[in-house]
Formats: structure tokens, C-alpha cells, sequence
């Protein structure tokens, strides 16, 4: 927030013609040095000049970073200047004299000083870019966006830079799958359809920032082969008793709306928040697969189908940090949700020795439920050694997670007259499920000398998965077992690890090494057929990270990591579940950790234009497929090892401000990718194609308080694996007005405007021919009010990242 309002004011500064840059120019004749509270050179601090006869103001300038700040003054008179910077005192300087005798004035140092104050001089709100770049990652400022307004998450990373959402939720970035999701730091220790069953059922009123980290460092945990995206969920930045309610409603095909109050009471000792979201959704889902199946002779299915899901969630967060002393915190923290929800789906599959001629059909109406728990609990230290910023925290964490999904299919076999081939059958699942997460952690960091730092930490968790299917069918007016497809699958999985980084800073080259070793064992026991798969090996993950400052304006970088990826939970369960006979996913207990190194060389100009190009291998590729089962005649989905993925990308991000009511941020993502499989299923599979996305987001001030926002996205056409994905593209629009006295916010955001968001995808599998087209509710308005209530007056609350968020990444919600 800092650095925020150091940009802002700069930005206004420039905008009102009254500055002097950074630079102590030689020609100043009124200068002077402003020093932080550990004495050292604050750069950026807002330095206003006043004349003192009538406290007018003269110029604005901004120190450099030798603390220094200076203004040409040719007229002579008495002078004071007030420097602030936000989370500490103005100070206000003494009066000095401008005089034929006196051509120039030193104002000395003066040294700034922690507040518990809110800076008062500041008058002018500026709100953050949708877009931040930062030295080690990109930052998307979601609650200051109109179009993210009544969104869900999964929504909300769609329009992130250099990140994409295929037809099955998988999330990817620079064309690259494998992401790490975190929620306020926390690994999720989620699959990976659990991650975004949670997504969706978070509303972007809860999300203050999304922070995308493309190459992290040894601090981090190794999993996540294409980087981590981090999710700050909002809390609370001012002290006293405050908070903030928000409401929204949403319209597309279907109803929606959510509504959620955040509440935090800080005092000297303690600090109390909390904040509870309900949400209702309702959107519909269309789906057509044309295919072929090989055989003497060759069978066509054209299959239509609709679905309708329901879905109802509770979202809380509770939490106490108590302050023992200025140098020591420990607190708790409580979340979790309890969601539930069904989805209803119609689908007809025409069958034929042609597309044009049908001699039977199927028919199958499904009607799904389900149900999922989740409770979380952090038990947190953080301690404060010295003045030079020496720390060390400790997390110990619990979560329990529990869900049951249901389901009964009806299926329908008919001649091409209607006439039916068979007795309707009718089947069921009841698939509960539990899973159990423990972990602790703790980090220390120490300043060994004033350029060098050094990190380190150790981490372990445990998780224990079991899913058990009760498959039924009905026989003779029964409810009978069926032993082809019941089964029970438990997955018990420890990691241990230590990691290491040491940091030196040169005069302009910063360089940080680390190691990162990480520990597994595991064990898969699919327990009906007492099939079991165990592993226990040891990992190494160095990271390198190299800055260079070549002139204020000019930086480069470059980072290399080794990362893993090993396979989610739902990806192992071997169990089957059936969209109808001829269209089915299952897991693949056998799949292996899938390991990355990534190269990434950047280059910055003017802290703002961003370039990155990078290469990436990875081995034993874990990657969705979409295969024949000939036997059945049926396609199925499932995940598989590759032999390898080759990426190449390049990621140009360039902010512009056309004029002082409007600006863009745009973001072009070049990627190359490439996955080869000597076996897969029988045939051997090389692929490789070059694509891109494209990202725009106008911003526009239409009158004080008044914004609109204007955003566009083209994805062209890829290959991924077994699938060839064509070219996705969507318009968003949104407007926001502040209210009484920005206490409040009124918004407005159309979603897909021309409704052009659908999934077109065929197949990349040598010798399977199908073609899916998939369209889900997109266009959607929506409207929301916010209002923000309460004191502010003391130092902004701490966010606490746990010890669990790596394996909460990889459950349902």
C-alpha cells in the first residue's frame, strides 16, 4: 500500500505541472534529507514547499534515494516544507529565510516517524491499476475493478494476464498447466477439479489482489510447474471497529447473487476479524460431441446435451492476533465453507453408420448432488530479533475436509422410430468422501550484514485421502451393489522439506541462490482389488535469481528453478463415473510426479514496461487426455504421463496513459508448445504448435468518482496433449461511482457482451476423429453495492499465510 501511494502521488504530481523529480537537481538552493525511522534514506517521500506568509504552496517534489529532495526557488521570502509518506507523522519543518544574503537554505535531515494516524494530507484518492508489476511478480488489483464485480474467482483469472481457463476449469499460465493455486498464501492441497469447485463458489467481493509468480523461489513450496497464483482475500486494513457490507445481483439466462460483511476491532493488545459470504448460483451449460469410432465398419455418435447447476455456498474467515509485545504476535485463525448444490443434464446421443443416417439413439437424464465441508485451523508465532528486520514465524495447521457427491443416471436405448431396444436401466452413486491435513512450518530470516540476507525454513505435512464409491444398480425393482464398479480408494501421502536462500545485494546487481529439498512418501490402496502403489523418494530443487540495474530506468533479470508436480488426488482415484455408456472419466492410480526446469530472462523499462522470455522442459508430463476404449466403442477422459512438454514464451505487458481520464494496460502472451509420447494407448503421439493470448483493459475517468472500464481478450487457437483447442475471445464492460463521501461504491459490469465465450475442441490423437463444442452461461450483467462503516485510526491488521495452502491446492468443494 506504500508503494501504491508513493506511485499515486507521483502520478498527480505529474498531472498538476508542480514538480521537481526525484533528483536533487545542482541548481537547487533549498534542499534537505529526509531519513526513515531506522535512520536510513527514505526515497519517494512527498516533500510539498509552502511560503510561509500565507502557507501557500510553492512545488512538490519526491526525495531520491539518498533521501535527498531539493527545489530551484529564484524568489526571495521565508519558506517551510511538510514531507509525508503514508504510515507515518508529517513532519512540518522549521522557517527559513530566502534573502539577497542568504542565496541558499539546508533544511538539514529530518527523520520520519511511525503513525497510528491515517495521513490526513492526503486528499486525493487515486485507485490502484487492474494491473501491477512488481520485481517478482504480476499483481491484479481485483476490488478496484467495476468488470470484476459479482464474478466468481474462477471468473476473475480468466481476465488475468498470460492466464487461461479451458472447458474443464484446468487452469494454465503462459500456456502451461500445472499451476499452484494459494489462497492468502495457503497451499490448497485440493485436486484439481476441487480447486475449482472452490473457485467458483468464491465471489470477487471477497478478493482484494491476485498475485501471479511465474518462477517462485526455494522459500515455496516445489509443486507447481508452470508457477503459483496466490489469491488475497480481503481483510480489513484500518484499526478501531470497521467493516464493510456488499451486496450484489447478477442475471444471464439464470439468477445469481451473493452478499457478504467483513468486520474487524483492533486494539493496542488485539486484533479481531472476520468476514462471512453467501452466495446462490444458477447457469446452464451446453454441450455437442460429433465423433467416430474406428471398427468394420465405423460407428458416428453426434451427442447434444444440457446441464443446469444449482449451487448454493457459505464462505467464513474468524480470527485473533493478540500482540504479547512490539517484537512478538501469535494468533488463530478459523475458515472454512459449507456449500451444496446439484446439476441436472439431458443428454441424446444419436448412433449411425453416418452423420446423416441414425439407426438407434440413447438417451440419458442425470441428476446430481452434492455436499462439501471444509474447516481449516492456524495456530500462528511471529517474532521480531532485531532492528535489521530479522524474524521468525512458525504455522501448525488442521484441516479436515469432508464431501459426498450423489448421483442417479437413467438410461434410454431406442431404435430410430422410438421404439425402445431395451428396458430403461437405472443406476446410482454415492461417493463420500474425507480428507485430513496436517502441516507445520516455521521460517527464519536474518540480515547477516547490511547486503547480505538469508532465509531458511523447514515443512511437513500429512494427508490422508478416502473416497469410497457405493455404485447401485436396480434389478428386478432393486437396489443392488454393483461389483464392477464399487470400490474404496485411500491415499496417504508425508512430505518433508528444508529450504534454503541467501541473498547479497551489490551496488546494482542483486543475486540470490537457493535449495530447496523435499522429502516424499506415499501410498495409493485401491482396497477392493487390494491394488496398492507406494513410493518414497527425495527431491532437489536449486533456484537462482539474478537482478541487474543498468540506469534508473533499465533493469534485467534472470531466474531458473526445478520444480514437481505431483499428480492431485482425484487424478489417482482410479474410480469410473459416466456422463452415459459411451462417454466416461476415470483416474490412473500408476500416474508419476511429473518434474520442470524453467528458465526465464526479463527486462524492465521505467518500472512499469515488462518483457519476459522463457524455456521450460518438463518430463514425464502429467496431462488430461481424451482416448478411445474401442471394446466399448466410448470416449473416455483421463490423465496420463507424457514422455516430455517443451515450452518456449515471451510476455510483453505495456501500461499507457493516453490522457488524464484514460488508460490502457495490455498484455501479449507468445508461447510455443510441444509434447511428445512414444506410447500412449497404443499410438505414438508428437504435437507442437505456436500460440498466443491478447489482453486489453481500458480504464476510463468519466467525472469525479466516476469510472468505466472497457476489457477484451483473444486466445488464438492451441494444442495441448491429446486435444487441439480453437480460438476463444470475449468483451467485458463496467462502470463504478463512488458515494457518500466514498463511503460507498455503486457497480455495473456486463460480462461477454456479445456473448462470444464458448470452448470449440478437436482431437489431436492420431487416428481418433470427435469435435466437442461446448457454451456455458457467459453473458451476464450484474450490479453490486458496498458500503464501508466504522473507525480508522490505528495500524492496518496483519495477514497471516498457514502452513497448509500446498496441499489444500489439490480437494472438491
Amino acid at each position: 500500500m506504500k508503494n501504491f501511494y508513493k506511485i499515486a502521488l507521483i502520478i498527480l504530481a505529474v498531472f498538476t505541472g508542480n514538480s521537481s523529480f526525484a533528483q536533487t537537481s545542482a541548481k537547487a538552493n533549498i534542499t534537505g534529507t529526509i531519513l526513515d525511522e531506522n535512520k536510513k534514506p527514505a526515497d519517494y517521500v512527498t516533500v510539498v514547499l509552502f511560503k510561509a506568509s500565507d502557507s501557500s504552496v510553492v512545488k512538490t517534489a519526491f526525495t531520491d534515494p539518498t533521501g535527498a529532495f531539493g527545489f530551484m526557488i529564484p524568489i526571495k521570502g521565508d519558506y517551510f516544507y511538510k514531507a509525508s509518506n503514508m504510515g507515518y507523522k508529517t513532519i512540518k519543518s522549521k522557517t527559513l529565510t530566502l534573502a539577497d544574503g542568504n542565496q541558499k537554505i539546508d533544511f538539514g535531515s529530518a527523520q520520519l516517524i511511525s503513525s497510528t494516524q491515517n495521513l490526513k494530507e492526503v486528499t486525493v484518492a487515486l485507485t490502484k491499476p487492474l494491473i501491477e508489476r512488481k520485481m517478482d511478480k504480476v499483481v491484479m488489483n481485483v476490488s478496484s475493478s467495476a468488470i470484476m464485480t459479482g464474478s466468481n474467482a474462477l471468473e476473475v483469472l480468466q481476465k488475468a494476464p498470460g492466464v487461461s481457463v479451458d472447458q474443464n476449469d484446468n487452469i494454465s499460465m503462459q500456456g502451461k498447466q500445472g499451476v499452484l493455486i494459494q489462497l492468502d498464501g495457503k497451499q490448497t492441497y485440493m485436486s484439481s477439479a476441487d480447486v475449482a469447485n472452490l473457485l467458483r463458489n468464491m465471489q470477487s467481493s471477497e478478493i482484494e489482489s491476485i498475485e501471479l509468480i511465474t518462477n517462485p523461489s526455494s522459500k515455496y513450496d516445489a509443486s507447481g510447474n508452470s508457477g503459483i497464483i496466490n489469491i488475497k482475500t480481503k481483510k480489513s486494513k484500518n484499526g478501531g471497529t470497521n467493516g464493510s457490507a456488499n451486496a450484489t445481483l447478477g442475471y444471464g439466462k439464470n439468477f445469481r447473487g451473493n452478499a457478504d460483511l467483513n468486520l474487524n476491532h483492533r486494539t493496542q493488545k488485539v486484533n479481531l476479524f472476520g468476514n462471512y459470504n453467501y452466495g446462490k448460483t444458477e447457469r446452464e451449460n451446453l454441450i455437442t460431441i460429433d465423433r467416430i469410432s474406428n471398427g468394420t465398419p465405423d460407428t458416428y455418435f453426434m451427442q447434444a446435451g444440457t446441464s443446469r447447476r444449482k449451487q448454493q455456498n457459505n464462505n467464513f474467515k474468524a480470527g485473533l492476533d493478540y500482540f504479547i509485545d512490539k517484537k512478538n504476535t501469535i494468533g488463530v485463525l478459523v475458515n472454512g465453507y459449507f456449500n451444496h448444490g446439484t446439476e441436472a443434464a439431458v443428454n441424446n446421443t444419436l448412433i449411425g453408420p453416418s452423420f446423416q443416417k441414425v439407426d438407434s439413439s440413447l438417451v440419458s437424464n442425470s441428476l446430481q448432488t452434492n455436499k462439501y465441508n471444509n474447516l481449516s485451523y492456524n495456530l500462528n508465532y511471529k517474532s521480531v530479533l532485531d532492528t535489521a528486520g530479522s524474524e521468525l514465524s512458525a504455522d501448525v495447521d488442521y484441516s479436515k475436509y469432508s464431501g459426498n457427491d450423489g448421483s442417479d443416471y437413467e438410461n434410454d436405448y431406442l431404435f430410430a422410430n422410438g421404439n425402445r431396444i431395451r428396458p430403461i436401466s437405472y443406476t446410482r452413486n454415492n461417493t463420500p468422501s474425507k480428507i485430513d491435513i496436517k502441516a507445520f512450518k516455521i521460517d527464519y530470516n536474518v540480515s547477516l550484514t547490511k547486503s547480505i540476507k538469508l532465509e531458511a525454513g523447514v515443512k511437513s505435512s500429512w494427508v490422508i485421502t478416502d473416497n469410497d464409491l457405493q455404485a447401485e444398480e436396480l434389478v428386478s425393482n432393486n437396489w443392488q451393489n454393483d461389483l464392477r464398479r464399487s470400490n474404496q480408494f485411500i491415499y496417504d501421502e508425508n512430505v518433508n522439506a528444508a529450504y534454503t536462500n541467501l541473498n547479497k545485494q551489490f551496488k546494482n546487481t542483486s543475486v540470490q541462490i537457493g535449495l530447496r529439498v523435499e522429502q516424499t512418501n506415499s501410498k495409493g490402496n485401491l482396497i477392493t482389488t487390494n491394488t496398492v502403489v507406494e513410493r518414497s523418494y527425495w527431491d532437489f530443487f536449486p533456484t537462482l535469481f539474478v537482478q541487474q540495474t543498468l540506469s534508473k530506468n533499465n533493469q534485467l533479470g534472470f531466474s531458473y528453478s526445478r520444480r514437481i508436480d505431483r499428480p492431485s488426488y482425484d487424478a489417482l482415484n482410479p474410480f469410473i463415473y459416466y456422463l452415459d455408456q459411451y462417454t466416461y472419466n476415470k483416474g490412473n492410480p500408476f500416474l508419476n510426479p511429473q518434474y520442470t526446469n524453467n528458465f526465464e530472462l526479463s527486462y524492465t523499462f521505467m518500472q512499469k514496461y515488462m518483457l519476459s522470455v522463457g524455456y521450460s522442459r518438463i518430463n514425464d508430463v502429467i496431462t488430461e487426455v481424451l482416448l478411445p476404449d474401442e471394446a466399448q466403442k466410448a470416449l473416455y477422459q483421463t490423465n496420463a504421463n507424457l514422455a516430455k512438454n517443451i515450452s518456449y514464451n515471451a510476455n510483453l505487458n505495456i501500461p499507457v496513459q493516453f490522457t488524464k481520464w484514460w488508460q490502457t494496460n495490455n498484455n501479449l502472451n507468445v508461447f510455443y508448445l510441444s509434447f511428445e509420447a512414444p506410447d500412449l494407448a497404443g499410438s505414438a503421439l508428437k504435437t507442437g504448435k505456436t500460440s498466443f493470448q491478447f489482453k486489453s483493459q481500458q480504464t476510463f475517468t468519466i467525472a469525479s468518482g466516476f469510472t468505466g472500464e472497457l476489457n477484451g481478450s483473444y486466445e488464438s487457437p492451441v494444442d495441448y496433449g491429446t486435444l487441439k483447442l480453437k480460438a476463444r475471445y470475449s468483451i467485458d464492460a463496467g462502470l463504478s461511482k463512488s458515494l457518500f463521501n466514498k463511503k460507498a461504491s455503486l457497480k455495473l459490469a456486463l460480462s461477454d457482451i456479445f456473448n462470444m465465450s464458448e470452448n470449440n475442441l478437436s482431437s489431436a490423437y492420431p487416428g481418433l476423429n470427435y469435435y466437442v463444442h461446448q457454451k456455458n452461461e457467459s453473458q451476464i450483467g450484474r450490479i453490486s453495492f458496498t458500503y464501508r462503516f466504522g473507525k480508522n485510526e490505528v495500524k492496518p491488521a496483519r495477514r497471516r499465510a498457514t502452513g497448509t495452502e500446498s496441499e489444500q491446492g489439490r480437494m472438491k468443494n
